[in-house]
């Protein structure tokens, strides 16, 4: 610990477990940067659960998965939300909060799943199938959303699917997702082939490897996986869903089968549970970086607009989600 600070020895606490002590000196100047510069501009910093550990526990004021962030991001009393994620996410924040600077602190922090559907594409089905609802998963542009009845999350697709009270909804982008919650519900779900460049790389396989492996450990799958992948694992939920199942259950060996640094920010809190990381890594949400999020606060870059006819259609079709 020697070369560790008494001003961010109790930050660094809270990560010496994943973050060696001769890497910390590399983190603790932009740390205490970014804590100045959100007392100095009244900002919040909102985290995805992929985000880093130095990001995650060191520099955040909310946390979540992408449905907690959209909820909390709501209530922030602050006049800057600074957004440790991906664009779609930054611009969900932006919808639920026109009126305060939401700042995304690199634009290239993009997602395969909101590239993969457009505004027009999602028109061309309603022509193909006329008259039924549009359900779009939150990892979608803003206009994508602004053309679509309702948004969901991979944590209550299932119940926004069943609120509509429909036999047949479209829902889109990710294929896999659709699929998982065909095989749970009674309605029909016309899906599309979008698909999550960190999740459709699981296979059966790597599962199978991992329990002869690690005997005995847990495997803890996000709905984002192939089918067979989920049919493979104990448990399919989200990331707040697979947290809520390692926080209640306490299994002694755990696998999470989504991104790296998902496992390192649960890990943290559980010391006695022993996690086996298979790293695939999201290579947008590590874009985000302590550095690029102090020069965000700095220079009050890259700021999210959005056209305000999209936003209030796209804005309606979460706001719908967020009362399910």
């Amino acid at each position: 610990m020697s070369a560790i600070l008494p001003s961010s020895a109790a930050l660094y606490d809270r990560v010496r477990r994943v973050i060696p002590p001769i890497e910390w000196p590399g983190f603790a100047g932009d740390i205490d940067a970014i804590l100045d510069l959100k007392r100095q501009r009244n900002a919040v910093i909102l985290a995805h659960n992929y985000q880093t550990p130095e990001i995650f526990h060191c520099v955040a004021d909310i946390v979540g998965d992408s449905l907690a962030l959209a909820r909390k991001a709501m209530t922030a009393e602050a006049d800057v939300i600074v957004l440790a994620g991906v664009h779609f996410m930054a611009e969900t924040a932006k919808l639920l909060n026109p009126q305060k600077t939401v700042l995304i602190p690199d634009l290239r922090a993009g997602c395969s799943l909101a590239d993969s559907i457009t505004a027009e594409d999602i028109r061309l089905l309603r022509q193909r199938y006329p008259g039924v609802p549009v359900v779009t998963y939150v990892n979608t542009s803003a206009e994508v959303k602004s053309e679509s009845d309702i948004c969901c999350t991979s944590g209550n697709a299932k119940a926004v699917v069943e609120s509509l009270g429909v036999p047949r909804v479209i829902m889109l982008p990710d294929e896999y997702l659709a699929q998982n919650i065909a095989a749970q519900t009674e309605v029909e779900i016309i899906a599309w082939k979008g698909h999550c460049e960190v999740h459709e790389r699981f296979t059966p396989a790597d599962i199978r490897e991992l329990r002869e492996s690690h005997p005995g450990v847990i495997v803890l799958a996000h709905p984002e996986c192939p089918p067979d992948v989920v049919a493979e694992a104990d448990f399919s939920g989200s990331t707040a869903a697979m947290s809520d199942y390692v926080e209640r259950q306490k299994p002694p060996r755990v696998v999470l089968m989504t991104e790296c640094s998902m496992s390192d920010n649960v890990a943290l809190q559980h010391p006695e549970i022993e996690f086996i990381r298979p790293c695939n890594l999201c290579p947008h949400m590590k874009r985000i970086t302590l550095t690029n999020i102090r020069v965000a606060l700095e220079q009050n870059r890259h700021v999210v607009s959005i056209d305000p006819e999209i936003a209030s259609r796209a804005r309606l079709a979460v706001e719908r989600m967020l009362a399910v």
